[in-house]
C-alpha cells in the first residue's frame, strides 16, 4: 500500500471522536467557539493551550457535563446528545478529570473497583486489577489505605488505574501531570504511552506542551476558545508560534 492510499484509508475511516462546530457558553460568555476536532481510532492527540483557553470545557462538553450552545459531538459515528455519563462509560468513553476525581474516603482497592462497576467479567477484572498493581507497585503496597491519604502523584496513579479497569476505547485525560514532581510526570507519561500502544484512543490535555506533543501523533492549539493551529505533532513542536507561547522559547 502506498502512503497516498494509506492516507486515503485513514481519511475515510469513521473518527472515534468527531466534534463539529461546537459552542459552549457560561452565562453570556462563550468559552468555546466553533470548535472542530477529530480523533481517529488508535490515535493519541494533544489539545494544548494556556489556562482558560477552553480545553477542560471541551472535555466536559464531550462527556455532557456542560451543555452545547451549538454544534454536535459524535462518538464512533453516533451522537452523544442526551446520553448520560454512565452510558458513555459502558460504551468505552472514559475521562480522567483534572483533579483526579478519586473517592478520598474509600480505599485504593475500592476506588479501583469503581472503574469496573459496569463490567460483568469478574475473572478478567481480577486479573486486570493485579496488572494495575504490577504497573503501580505503590498502589499494591497500600491497597487497603484510604485514597485521601495518598500524595498527588499516587492519586493520579489511582485515577489512571481506575480508568484502565473501565476498559476504555477512548480515554480523555485532563491535565494528568498538574502539580506533580518531575519524576512522577515521567512515570505518568510512560503509562500514557503504554496505554496508547495497547490500542486505546487518547485525547490528551496537558500543561506540559512539549511532552504532550512528543508522545502524540497530532495536535490542536486552542486560544481563547478558538482553534488557532492544528497538524502533525512534530510540525507543531517546531512551529515558531508554539515554541514561543508554550515551549518557553
Amino acid at each position: 500500500m502506498t502512503e497516498a492510499q494509506a492516507n486515503t484509508n485513514t481519511q475515510a475511516q469513521t473518527p472515534m471522536l468527531d466534534i463539529r462546530g461546537i459552542d459552549v457558553a457560561y452565562g453570556g460568555i462563550r468559552a468555546v467557539r466553533h470548535l472542530n476536532l477529530h480523533v481517529q481510532p488508535g490515535e493519541l492527540v494533544a489539545l494544548i493551550g494556556a489556562n482558560g483557553a477552553g480545553k477542560s470545557t471541551t472535555l466536559r462538553a464531550i462527556c455532557g457535563l456542560v451543555p452545547l450552545a451549538a454544534g454536535a459531538i459524535h462518538y464512533k459515528g453516533h451522537s452523544l446528545a442526551g446520553q448520560p455519563v454512565h452510558a458513555m462509560v459502558r460504551q468505552g468513553l472514559v475521562m480522567v478529570p483534572e483533579g483526579r476525581g478519586i473517592f478520598p474516603q474509600l480505599t485504593i482497592e475500592e476506588n479501583l473497583h469503581m472503574g469496573s462497576y459496569s463490567r460483568k467479567d469478574a475473572i478478567n477484572v481480577a486479573q486486570e486489577l493485579e496488572q494495575v498493581y504490577q504497573r503501580f507497585p505503590r498502589l499494591a503496597e497500600r491497597r487497603l489505605q484510604t485514597a485521601g491519604t495518598l500524595s498527588g502523584g499516587e492519586q493520579q496513579m489511582l485515577a489512571m488505574g481506575r480508568a484502565i479497569l473501565s476498559r476504555p476505547q477512548l480515554l480523555l485525560l485532563d491535565e494528568p501531570t498538574m502539580g506533580l514532581a518531575p519524576i512522577m510526570v515521567d512515570k505518568i507519561f510512560e503509562v500514557i504511552e503504554d496505554i496508547s500502544r495497547q490500542g486505546v484512543t487518547i485525547l490528551l490535555i496537558e500543561q506540559n506542551a512539549r511532552l504532550a506533543l512528543e508522545v502524540s501523533q497530532r495536535g490542536y492549539v486552542l486560544e481563547s476558545g478558538e482553534l488557532t493551529l492544528q497538524g502533525p505533532a512534530g510540525e507543531l513542536l517546531h512551529d515558531p508560534k508554539v515554541r514561543a507561547a508554550y515551549l518557553g522559547e
